[in-house]
């Protein structure tokens, strides 16, 4: 197995379990800070009691995707560099163990 391939594995267990977390964690309180924000905005916007217009609601419901949008990137981007270092980390240790164990062989070889 090659540096990359021990890399590229963590890279994909991150980000299964970053989408994961995601869709049972991130889902629904991104939407819901996004829908704050989006009626913040739109009260500075169009005034403090928001009237049902349909510009306010597009105010709200783009709030609500970008919400959701950037819960999506936190999670699924964190959890992947996550298990991408932590691949690094596991190669790295598989090497200095090679490296450890050719040292080793080659004292034994030469005594």
């Amino acid at each position: 197995m090659s540096t990359s391939d021990t890399r590229k594995k963590g890279l994909y267990i991150g980000t299964g379990v970053g989408l994961v977390l995601f869709a049972l964690v991130g889902l629904f309180p991104g939407s819901m800070v996004g829908g704050v924000a989006g009626l913040k905005i739109a009260g500075m916007m169009l005034g403090a009691p928001l009237q049902g217009t349909l510009f306010a609601r597009l105010i709200v419901a783009a709030g609500m995707i970008m919400g959701v949008l950037v819960a999506a990137v936190v999670f699924i981007f964190g959890m992947g560099t996550l298990g991408w270092i932590a691949g690094s980390v596991v190669e790295a240790l598989k090497m200095k163990h090679v490296v450890a164990a050719g040292a080793e062989l080659k004292n034994k070889k030469a005594v």
